[in-house]
């Protein structure tokens, strides 16, 4: 069976017209039982209001935020410090990658550090070392 131009765009609206419908229903169904009268274009703003401005991810994960307190552990790192300046770590691992830490007051030290130190890490995601040994 061979589908004409005219019959793919109609039925490409017809998809487009049932996910439109379907994202509209549980607005429709709240409106309903809390007795209210609206008609479709009051319905659509409704549902913009509830969903809230959806997030620009791209922008995020191409600038990723640097933690300056504890957190939840991501990883470990091991390796030689090879540079220090102020809070801020300069760890080059054992597969030569450099990785940048900082530390506050709520890392946990069992003494100071020095460049050439070997250390291990236990970094958040954003940097954070919440345990330096």
């Amino acid at each position: 069976m061979k589908m004409t131009a005219l019959g793919a765009q109609t039925l490409s609206i017809m998809t487009v017209a049932l996910a439109c419908a379907v994202m509209a229903t549980p607005v429709l169904a709240t409106d309903i039982k809390a007795g209210k009268k609206s008609s479709s274009a009051t319905s659509a703003e409704a549902a913009a209001k509830k969903l809230g401005k959806v997030p620009d991810t791209s922008a995020w994960s191409a600038k990723v935020q640097q933690d300056r307190k504890p957190g939840m552990a991501w990883r470990t790192i091991g390796g030689t410090v090879k540079q220090i300046k102020g809070d801020t770590y300069m760890v080059e691992d054992y597969e030569g990658n450099q990785v940048k830490m900082y530390v506050g007051s709520g890392t946990k030290h069992l003494n100071q550090k020095r460049v050439g130190d070997t250390v291990r890490a236990e970094i958040t995601r954003g940097g954070f070392a919440n345990s330096i040994q």
